[in-house]
């Protein structure tokens, strides 16, 4: 089978939808089938081109036996609703175009967040005449009035409508989560072409290991609690409410021995920076965004790991990727987020729950986790356990499934 994938995020960008796809891809290469990925040069978070890439019309490279064109996309950082819109439009445009150049595609999936990529793969369905799969990461536009990046009005109801459309014309829709799939039923959509493949970890990366050194010695962490958060730093993140714990914990007795790392990159860093220097909180490390291969270097450090959204009822349905890499690790979890996967760290034992933007609640849980060395043990080892049911590998495999299912049968 020839699996032809539309993304704009693959690697060697290392956010949680480049590294979703790419796995997934190498499974399907391993399984004997031909896999072609068409997507943009990387740019993501920063919207500047990697060093060794140029944003060219059409350029291809082979990665991991999975064949990459990559096409030209106005490439934008992640600041402002127009400017993302049009980064969107251009690679819809011309992944579009480019995908006729890639012949015996057996269907074509496009992938969330934003669905312009699955615009682009229902296009191309319809010129190739193969099943059109739509793998949702994401509810949008719904996201965008969550965090407020957009008030209501007619271009959000339209993009609804478009929305909708692609869910009813998609042969096969791959959710990451049981709560998408229940929201799609409610809005009309056959829940019987949607199946849920959640988002895993490679077990092979994301293992425990001792604190790297070399990083605690450049960070000053030596005999440091250090609670960290890995990830994009976005609206929909609220990290102002770690900002303000870290605050609220060096006025306390005691609070001397926490430190807060962030990793990553986003829209919001830029003012979480500055809100950090106005406070001068200086048990706060900013770290920009490193190679995937430094990424497991960094999980290392961290005593127990920060995983936060946006109070809103959008993403109680949310499952953020980063989870089931703490899991792996065995670091155990703060989750700052209500719903599916606030259940699935109860259920998996994996960490506390906190209500999201309360500042106070974060702090009481990271002091639990300090003073109950008990307490931290079992998490730690409950998380690998946890971790391998969520495979990345499994996952991958099962996916492969439901795509062979929509090959006619030769007769």
């Amino acid at each position: 089978m020839h699996i032809l994938f539309l993304t704009d995020n693959f690697p060697p960008e290392v956010n949680a939808p480049a590294s979703r796809t790419f796995e997934h891809c190498c499974e399907w290469v391993k399984a004997g089938h031909k896999v072609t990925v068409v997507t943009c040069v990387p740019n993501f978070p920063k919207g500047k081109v990697f060093d060794g890439y140029r944003n060219r019309l059409w350029q291809q490279e082979q990665m991991a036996g999975i064949r990459v064109i990559r096409v030209w996309s106005y490439v934008t950082a992640n600041e402002g609703f127009a400017r993302r819109v049009a980064d969107y439009v251009s690679y819809m445009v011309m992944a579009t175009l480019a995908a006729p150049f890639v012949r015996g595609v057996d269907l074509v999936i496009g992938t969330s967040p934003q669905f312009f990529t699955a615009c682009a793969a229902y296009i191309v369905s319809r010129l190739k005449g193969i099943p059109f799969v739509f793998e949702l990461r994401d509810l949008w536009p719904e996201s965008i009035r969550a965090v407020g990046a957009m008030k209501q009005s007619a271009v959000l109801n339209w993009l609804e409508r478009v929305e909708l459309f692609l869910y009813r014309k998609a042969a096969l829709i791959v959710s990451v989560t049981n709560s998408f799939r229940v929201n799609l039923a409610a809005r009309g959509i056959d829940p019987l072409k949607v199946r849920v493949i959640t988002n895993g970890v490679d077990g092979t990366r994301f293992q425990p290991r001792a604190k790297d050194e070399e990083l605690v010695r450049r960070h000053s962490l030596e005999g440091k609690f250090v609670a960290g958060y890995i990830g994009t730093h976005g609206m929909a993140h609220a990290l102002k409410t770690v900002l303000d714990g870290a605050d609220w914990l060096r006025q306390r007795p005691g609070g001397d021995v926490f430190r807060f790392l962030l990793l990553g990159d986003g829209a919001s860093k830029p003012e979480l920076m500055r809100q950090a220097k106005e406070r001068r909180l200086d048990n706060v490390i900013f770290v920009d965004t490193v190679a995937k291969d430094e990424v497991v270097r960094y999980w290392s450090l961290l005593d127990a790991s920060i995983i936060h959204l946006k109070k809103s009822d959008l993403f109680r349905s949310v499952i953020p990727s980063k989870l089931f890499e703490c899991m792996g690790m065995g670091i155990p979890v703060l989750l700052g987020v209500e719903g599916e996967s606030a259940d699935i760290v109860q259920r998996e034992d994996v960490g506390l729950v906190f209500e999201p933007e309360n500042t106070e609640a974060l702090c009481q849980r990271l002091k639990a986790l300090f003073d109950d060395t008990e307490l931290r043990q079992r998490l730690t080892q409950r998380g690998p356990e946890a971790a391998a049911r969520y495979d990345r590998r499994t996952l991958a495999i099962e996916m492969l499934g439901y795509l062979q299912d929509l090959r006619p049968r030769e007769s």
